[in-house]
């Protein structure tokens, strides 16, 4: 399978070489978004087919937002279009491929999965496919992160870190040495001794980067019927560091997992549908400012928009597989080379470990053919179908949905691309309920560390879909970028910044109110 065959990808290595030559302009291709003060930048990651005057008026009418809730609206209960997965409310919910699949993709989307499971082995070892871990990472497969395809945790019982919980870490631009020219085209300065991300196991024989250290204190919420909700209010630090002090500018961000289901089809939303929602001045004045995020891709040597990741910060699915390869599991691949994975220049013995690039593997641990599989299978988790859309409580949550201002971010529909090569994710009416823009969501949740035109109080929206089956699937009800919410209601007073005039609406609903909008969540 070579599904991004043909793409004039190089290798991060070979872009910073040839910075200087790069610019910030768009092509002249490339167009005023209708209504926003911000410029399409390009879909070269799909084969998009036009669409007829005809389908653009029978799809505004269906994406429009809806203002009646007595009864669901039409087609709701396939939250991923065609591709929606039905009668399945096991653990194994977040893991089936799509339902419009072709039986003729199956073994693809199958042997995807194999590679998503993997068990890697540290180099040099007999299977030589399967061999290249670290020297420093944080898991030996990806599932060991997106457990069951699900959402991660924080660390539980005596674990001393969560597995599918890491850190982040940079310093500001205008602290590093790097020439400006090769900061423009990263997403983060990295921290010298420690790069971008602290990785907290190691093979046999290299020091890990350091442990994460989280200490919660309580924080009581008063809700408007006098009830109290007491919050937990995380601090973060590193121990044990393995390679030095860090940078006295250090900046470090928690990230939990988050579950996999619906990325094809939001990579297949319309580029023109997102920024069309994008107010980045608040011309509307109504407090909602939502923002694209602008990242540069090393797979099409473009800026695009970013659509994957807590802070928007990847443009494609399989520039964020390639990352997490690199940066979660010391893994090259077509995009990252280098077999040492994150090791930084002053961590030698980690750069002179032995590696499993191999001939056989285009001279890398993860050859282009198996980030394609793993890309496809990841595109392919097929969304849940909603349940109990019906419901006369769960209705009522939903105009408590709309009318709190939660639409305002959590975009409830799009119609997707009509796509030449992905038949699963083309054309499709689906519900993720986000618009994947990035908002200020106040002090209370600021990692206050950047990622390209992210600020550090901004993130993406998350999508919902599937929010409800979390326990099911994830066996916990964490959620946020670090999990600190243990319940959708703490999640939500969690939200200020542009969510603030929402979030006092839920605080101060009654009781009824309120249960029914959590009802109305867990229906997703």
């Amino acid at each position: 399978m070579k599904a991004n065959s043909g793409r004039n990808m190089r290798p991060v290595s070979a872009i910073l070489t040839g910075l200087a030559a790069a610019t910030f302009a768009t092509s002249s291709a490339q167009a005023e978004s209708a209504g926003s003060a911000v410029t399409l930048l390009g879909e070269p990651h799909l084969n998009i087919l036009p669409r007829t005057e005809a389908e653009e008026a029978r799809i505004a009418p269906l994406v429009a937002p809806t203002d009646q809730f007595a009864a669901p609206e039409n087609f709701e209960t396939r939250a991923g279009g065609g591709s929606t997965k039905f009668n399945n409310q096991t653990r194994d919910a977040f893991s089936f491929a799509s339902s419009n699949m072709a039986f003729s993709s199956e073994m693809d989307f199958k042997v995807g999965n194999g590679f998503f499971k993997k068990l890697w082995v540290t180099a040099p070892a007999s299977t030589v496919s399967s061999d290249g871990l670290g020297p420093i990472y944080n898991a030996r497969a990806c599932q060991r992160c997106h457990i069951k395809d699900g959402r991660g945790h924080t660390p539980q019982g005596d674990e001393d870190t969560g597995v599918s919980m890491f850190m982040r870490i940079s310093i500001p631009k205008d602290a590093s040495d790097l020439s400006e020219d090769l900061l423009a085209y990263m997403a983060n300065a990295p921290e010298p001794n420690y790069g971008t991300q602290i990785q907290d196991k190691s093979i046999a024989g290299h020091s890990i980067e350091a442990r994460m250290q989280i200490d919660y204190t309580p924080l009581p919420v008063t809700l408007g019927d006098g009830g109290v909700i007491t919050l937990r209010s995380p601090a973060y630090g590193l121990s044990d560091l393995g390679y030095g002090a860090l940078h006295p500018q250090a900046q470090l961000s928690p990230r939990v997992s988050p579950q996999m289901i619906g990325l094809g089809l939001l990579e297949a939303v319309r580029e023109a549908d997102i920024l069309a929602i994008a107010d980045p001045e608040d011309a509307d004045d109504d407090g909602i400012s939502g923002r694209p995020n602008r990242v540069w891709s090393g797979l099409y040597n473009q800026w695009m928009l970013g659509r994957f990741g807590l802070k928007a910060g990847a443009a494609t699915i399989q520039e964020q597989s390639m990352g997490a390869f690199a940066g979660d599991m010391g893994l090259s691949n077509p995009l990252h080379p280098a077999g040492s994975g994150e090791c930084t220049a002053l961590q030698t013995d980690c750069l002179a470990a032995p590696d499993g690039n191999t001939p056989s593997q285009d001279n890398l641990e993860v050859s282009e053919q198996v980030m394609d599989l793993v890309t496809f299978y990841a595109r392919n988790l097929a969304v849940p179908a909603r349940r109990d859309e019906g419901d006369v409580r769960v209705l009522r949550g939903k105009e408590m949905f709309y009318a709190s201002g939660c639409t305002s971010c959590h975009t409830p529909k799009y119609v997707t691309h009509r796509l030449s090569d992905r038949p699963e994710q083309s054309f499709q009416l689906i519900w993720p309920y986000t618009d994947m823009l990035l908002h200020d969501m106040g002090p209370g949740l600021a990692d206050n560390r950047p990622e390209w035109q992210a600020d550090g109080q901004e993130w993406r929206t998350a999508p919902l879909w599937g929010i409800g089956m979390t326990e099911t699937v994830s066996g916990h009800t964490e959620f946020l970028h670090d999990g600190r919410a243990q319940s959708l209601l703490e999640a939500m007073l969690w939200h200020g910044g542009e969510a603030e005039a929402a979030k006092e609406t839920v605080r101060l609903m009654p009781a009824d109110d309120r249960a029914a909008l959590i009802a109305f969540l867990e229906s997703l």
